[in-house]
């Protein structure tokens, strides 16, 4: 049975379509990830499946109930964890679970049996009697994600819920949503930009840029879409020519550059590594440093978009300081 069925889901703001005509669905009791930079849309989609905004076109359907027209059910249905922080600090962690508890009507007694399942699950039963505001932030968003539990939802959505945590947070965050999803059952849908999390995490994958899907599988299967070696080649000069003539080599499969690194995909690449340095040679460039890999989650990215995901990133935090220093400029 399906979780989440959508069918040519599509928001537009002010012309700008923030997500442009998607499709899929979501099986019960399945982790499927929406992977993506920051705009690529993954938020605008949970939002429309949570119904905290309405569709410009397309139709969705959450737990048998269709997001346009059965807004209550389908929030009673569904639990979320936003990006941002929706936690009350001035409250206990056990208190900040009750309120939310009454919120969906649970009784006294369902609320009190209720809240001691959900910390025992997060491990934060020793801490349900401390002020959120001298937890950490791991700490926080497993309270988070116990709250987004307290009223037995079908279908848990996780909007980007490591982010801004250490790594080995992070990797004890990804643990509870694995527990979550195998012990509990809950169908999780989960945004992120973080590929390992996705790998590690996700049953299937759904890669967004620019508001669409342009890839969707298993994590196994999106790799083995490139097969063979990836060898990426840091190079000096003559970047344009260099990509021409390794790409045109005999058994190259894929050949992508974004800055002066040229990724290959191609089999016993390890072989070949002495031929790529020579070619580039010949063309007039350095080869600064080699890498030789097993296709990943970044170089699938890299070969459905022609951008790293880093790249993206970064280019989108260059242009928001640049509007800042503009703004700034305009004020003095």
């Amino acid at each position: 049975m399906l979780a989440i069925d959508v069918k040519d889901l599509t928001k537009t703001f002010n012309g700008f379509k923030a997500v442009d005509h998607i499709s899929f669905s979501v099986n019960e009791g399945e982790l499927f990830g929406l992977l993506g930079p920051n705009g690529a849309g993954k938020t605008t989609t949970i939002n429309m499946l949570a119904t905290l905004l309405k569709p410009t076109s397309g139709t969705g359907f959450v737990s048998g109930n269709r997001i346009d027209l059965r807004r209550d059910k389908v929030r009673r249905s569904i639990g979320v964890v936003f990006q941002e922080p929706a936690l009350d600090n001035k409250l206990t962690g056990k208190e900040n679970l009750d309120f939310h508890a009454m919120m969906y009507g649970l009784d006294k007694e369902m609320r009190k049996a209720r809240i001691k399942e959900v910390l025992e699950l997060v491990e934060l039963t020793d801490k349900s009697g401390t002020l959120v505001e001298k937890y950490s932030g791991g700490m926080k968003r497993r309270l988070e994600i116990a709250r987004g539990l307290i009223h037995f939802p079908r279908v848990l959505f996780l909007d980007e819920p490591t982010l801004g945590l250490d790594a080995q947070t992070r990797r004890h965050i990804w643990d509870y949503i694995k527990s979550l999803n195998r012990k509990q059952k809950v169908t999780i849908i989960l945004t992120t930009h973080y590929m390992e999390e996705a790998d590690y995490l996700c049953d299937r994958i759904a890669i967004m840029d620019h508001g669409g899907f342009v890839a969707l599988d298993t994590p196994e299967n999106l790799k083995d879409i490139l097969g063979g070696d990836v060898v990426s080649l840091e190079i000096e000069g003559h970047e344009d020519e260099v990509e021409r003539r390794l790409g045109s080599l005999r058994g190259i499969k894929y050949a992508v550059r974004h800055g002066s690194v040229l990724s290959l995909t191609m089999e016993k690449g390890e072989r070949r590594i002495p031929e790529l340095i020579a070619v580039a040679q010949e063309s007039g460039s350095e080869v600064t440093c080699v890498n030789l890999h097993k296709p990943s989650l970044e170089d699938v990215f890299l070969h459905f978009t022609g951008r790293g995901i880093r790249d993206q990133e970064a280019g989108r935090n260059e242009r928001k300081r640049e509007m800042i220093h503009r703004r700034s400029r305009r004020r003095g």
